[in-house]
């Protein structure tokens, strides 16, 4: 299944973004950013590791999801903004549950960023109640995030391998993650193209195989 992201689907569902076509290096795609509403909002309630998503109309349990990102900071971005992007999928009717593995480019191992930060350029995170804070917290050697060779305002293919409660996630081609177990019971739901504050992100050549 490919999704034309040349413009707004017509049929898809914002969550607290802005959509609008781009086109980035020649390449036609989709320019996501928080809404005014979630960017002016409360840190953990309106957005980092929330539903900011556009959501596609596509159901989805296990299979294969495929994107171009590319990712750059807003001029009003907060200090510790990372040019967060990246996938929702399995995104409950009400969006109060989805699991999400995004990026953070400006984290990314072209930069040449300082520890730790230099092993968190990727990041899987189960909403509500697994987020990066508490993975980080409570199992901080745990899978859940780790290094990738990406940069900000460079397109950036990520592809998403999901079996039950087995992810891999690949970047440009290099296995970054690797969950035996990931935080949700799988479910079937949507997919969103999703980014957090301080970023704007654009998303190109979405493709889904459903297993």
């Amino acid at each position: 299944m490919i999704f034309d992201l040349s413009k707004p689907l017509p049929a898809a569902t914002w969550h607290d973004v802005a959509v609008q076509s781009a086109i980035i290096e020649g390449k036609s795609c989709l320019r996501v950013t928080l809404s005014d509403r979630a960017a002016q909002g409360t840190y953990g309630v309106d957005y980092v590791d929330q539903p900011t998503f556009l959501q596609l109309p596509v159901d989805f349990m296990n299979g294969k999801i495929e994107v171009d990102i590319l990712s750059r900071l807003l001029p009003d971005a907060p200090d510790y903004a990372r040019g967060f992007v990246g996938l929702a999928y399995r995104i409950s009717p009400k969006a109060d549950h989805f699991e999400s593995v995004y990026l953070r480019p400006t984290n990314g191992l072209r930069l040449d960023p300082p520890p730790p930060r230099d092993q968190r350029a990727i990041q899987y995170f189960a909403y509500p109640d697994w987020k990066f804070d508490r993975l980080r917290n409570e199992e901080p050697d745990g899978p859940y995030e780790a290094a990738a060779d990406i940069a900000p305002d460079q397109w950036i293919n990520l592809t998403l391998e999901i079996d039950r409660n087995q992810l891999r996630a690949r970047v440009n081609g290099a296995l970054t993650l690797d969950i035996a177990t990931t935080k949700a019971d799988p479910a079937s739901g949507g997919i969103g193209l999703w980014v957090d504050i301080g970023t704007e992100g654009f998303f190109s050549n979405l493709r889904i195989e459903r297993r």
